[in-house]
């Protein structure tokens, strides 16, 4: 199963438009979405292109291939448009035998630890860095933000598949990866 990973969306058409075609390209059965999808926040500067409408009308056309956790962004009024549920402060996946802890990362994180197992793989978004960390109890890895990275990184996204974990820039270039095989 392929999966693809993107985090903190925050509204921007521009970058939501640059999703849909790295979905096109990348194929993924299913399409993990880490939170904050339509409104970029009070302490972020408003995205390129900000339009929530066309946002959620256009993840609205792949509502039966996205999995969301709730960001600290989204609301119940988001809930309203999205036609895929959004409000759950996590999920749990298990994939070839690795159960991932999907978060979006202001609840749990790697200073908050959700109740896991060392092979378990804890995932969120939220810090808007892309990162492959191992921790004393787990694997940490965040796919970064496809709109609004920070500490001069690029736009990231990432892929899942074989046991392989690849954030890759807009572009596809791989920037980090983890095999777990």
């Amino acid at each position: 199963m392929k999966l693809l990973f993107a985090s903190d969306l925050h509204g921007s058409m521009f970058y939501c438009n640059a999703l849909l075609n790295i979905i096109e390209k990348e194929n993924p059965d299913k399409i993990i979405l880490l939170g904050d999808i339509l409104y970029h926040g009070p302490r972020n500067p408003l995205p390129k292109d900000y339009n929530p409408q066309k946002v959620f009308e256009a993840l609205n056309t792949l509502k039966d291939k996205i999995i969301c956790v709730r960001g600290n962004c989204d609301s119940e009024v988001d809930q309203m448009v999205l036609d895929f549920p959004i409000m759950a402060d996590y999920s749990i996946l298990n994939i070839d035998n690795i159960n991932l802890f999907l978060t979006h990362g202001h609840i749990y994180n790697k200073e908050n630890m959700p109740n896991i197992e060392d092979k378990d793989i804890l995932i969120h978004g939220h810090t808007h860095v892309n990162t492959i960390e191992k921790l004393e109890k787990a694997t940490y890895i965040n796919p970064g933000s496809i709109s609004m990275p920070k500490e001069e990184q690029e736009n990231s996204y990432m892929v899942y598949e074989n046991k392989n974990f690849i954030i890759k820039n807009l572009e596809g270039k791989e920037l980090k990866s983890l095999n777990l095989a």
